[in-house]
């Protein structure tokens, strides 16, 4: 009888920890483009412009303009932080050495940058499943420099086509609308 409650409570305690999701991002953990670890509840009480971005796509320019971004609203509690990712026509094959050397000798990226993930399928990291499970559009990430607004207290505020330029009005209006929350 012990042996069947202990398989029981171990059960219940395996599956428990498998079905448990983030309800924020600030649960999810990720690398930095360093190589270090990162919580994203570092980020609490800011609001956030996640990018999934690559080094060699046609929407790589969009660097200047979130670079633009981040020297802006830095002091206002905006954090940009891109998302190296290579599921895309292969556009981001460097290692996070080379990335990271591009993106500041090309574009003067200061802000913070992650290591290199899945944002889509099997492997995907988990902070694009939350991202994805919690916009109103559920769909897979459609290609690089998609953005999610992600609001103070952790939840996705907006998201936005990989073409919408990180300067755009809505980009804009939905950044100002979470810091007002």
């Amino acid at each position: 009888m012990r042996f069947i409650h202990t398989l029981a409570l171990a059960a219940s305690v395996f599956f428990g920890a498998v079905s448990m999701a983030a309800d924020s991002v600030h649960e999810i953990a990720m690398k930095s483009i360093d190589g270090k670890d990162v919580k994203l509840s570092e980020y609490k009480g800011k609001v956030l412009l996640i990018v999934n971005v690559a080094s060699q796509c046609g929407l790589t320019n969009q660097y200047t303009q979130l670079q633009a971004l981040h020297e802006k609203y830095a002091d206002k509690g905006v954090v940009v932080i891109g998302v190296p990712c290579n599921q895309f026509g292969g556009q981001e094959p460097g290692t996070e050495t080379e990335i990271k050397t591009f993106c500041s000798t090309k574009y003067s990226v200061s802000f913070p940058m992650m290591s290199k993930v899945k944002v889509n399928g099997d492997g995907q990291h988990e902070l694009y499943s939350f991202l994805k499970s919690h916009s109103d559009k559920k769909d897979d990430i459609s290609w690089n420099f998609e953005k999610f607004v992600v609001g103070k207290d952790g939840k996705v505020a907006a998201r936005f086509a990989p073409r919408t330029k990180p300067d755009a009005e809505e980009v804009i209006a939905a950044i100002e609308a979470a810091l007002k929350k």
